[in-house]
């Protein structure tokens, strides 16, 4: 199970409703971030939920509404007695950025670990799941997330059988070990049927619609795209600003055959995003305007 929770979905600003758009994801004991703009580890207290097991904090660009809340977040870590080093991940330039900031937090108790995103498609494998950065379209270098969990396959007592694998080994196979016995070696594919289906959550904000959105987006059971705008006359600034409205965003949901989709990054001036959201419904039915807070929590379909 992924428990995810948009912890803001503001653009720009924080304001006294709504937080900077940051997401947050607890899997199997650890806890991603995505972007940590001002007031996110607010944001992270109002849900309830503890800074001490964020082991990844992923950064989709380097504009102050999307990493300016580090510096906070980081001493508040350190005097929570975090001493598990801290991956961080992001655009070229990653290290430069974040020490710049430490300026004001220069002693923690804990290592920070750059992976800096050198190529326009990148994946970093993580414990229990993998993390897929793919290039979008701003102003400046930008990145969208794609977190996948992987199923195993069932377990195939035939297929054991006709291996002739001792049953001791098996519930070692069916964890994904292999075993060595003797001069013979048992893998995990000996006992295990085709992968099942896993979780997928895609994530993406300030860009303009582009083709590798709809790619790293296919299938996914969460699509979470920023929505700069929901008046209709704001497309020509959409474009100008290199963000998205939220009938673009929709769009790509229904082309890339997401589940469900939660728009985010609202521009300040938009004060109530639920007023476009009939029209949005008509291009992609499974859209929703996404509100501080909102959580959900992703497992793995019944097969």
């Amino acid at each position: 199970m992924l428990d995810v929770c948009l912890l803001g979905t503001g653009g720009m600003m924080p304001l006294p409703y709504r937080w900077l758009t940051s997401l947050m994801m607890r899997y199997n004991g650890s806890s991603i971030l995505i972007d940590c703009g001002e007031g996110t580890q607010i944001a992270i207290k109002e849900k309830g939920w503890s800074f001490k097991p964020i082991d990844v904090i992923c950064f989709t660009h380097f504009h102050g509404d999307h990493i300016s809340g580090l510096p906070g977040l980081l001493l508040t870590m350190g005097n929570a007695d975090r001493q598990e080093p801290l991956t961080l991940i992001g655009p070229k330039g990653l290290e430069r950025v974040v020490n710049a900031l430490r300026i004001i937090a220069p002693e923690l108790p804990f290592e920070l670990r750059f992976m800096e995103i050198t190529e326009a498609q990148q994946t970093f494998e993580m414990e229990g799941y993998r993390i897929r950065a793919f290039r979008v379209n701003h102003n400046v270098t930008c990145y969208g997330y794609t977190i996948e969990i992987d199923r195993a396959g069932r377990f195939d007592v035939e297929r054991a059988a006709s291996h002739e694998i001792p049953q001791k080994f098996w519930r070692f196979l069916q964890k994904g070990e292999t075993i060595e016995d003797g001069d013979r070696i048992y893998t995990p594919d000996m006992v295990l049927g085709p992968p099942r289906k896993g979780i997928k959550l895609t994530y993406c904000t300030d860009t303009r619609p582009t083709k590798s959105i709809r790619e790293n987006a296919e299938g996914s059971d969460l699509f979470i795209c920023e929505g700069m705008y929901g008046e209709p006359e704001k497309a020509k600034k959409a474009v100008e600003y290199k963000h998205m409205t939220f009938y673009e965003a929709a769009k790509l949901a229904r082309e890339a055959d997401v589940k469900e989709m939660w728009l985010t990054h609202y521009s300040p001036s938009l004060t109530r995003p639920e007023e476009y959201m009939d029209e949005v419904r008509k291009i992609f039915p499974y859209a929703k305007a996404g509100k501080d807070r909102m959580s959900v929590d992703l497992d793995f379909p019944e097969s």
